[in-house]
């Protein structure tokens, strides 16, 4: 199981109609697994993986 180590929360808004009725909408975070060098499953936002990997592939050279 994934742990989550991210801080952000969803983002919220409106939908508009064409008769501009709002209506409350929540987006999700695009939460993606990461498995550390140390085995450790972590559970964080696509920018955030993004980060980890490109510093994994950099220890590794």
């Amino acid at each position: 199981m994934a742990i989550k180590a991210t801080a952000k929360k969803p983002m919220f808004g409106n939908r508009r109609s064409h008769a501009c009725n709002a209506t409350r909408h929540m987006q999700k975070l695009n939460l993606q697994n990461v498995t550390l060098e140390n085995g450790t499953k972590v559970k964080v936002t696509t920018r955030e993986a993004k980060k980890y990997r490109k510093d994994m592939k950099d220890v590794s050279l």
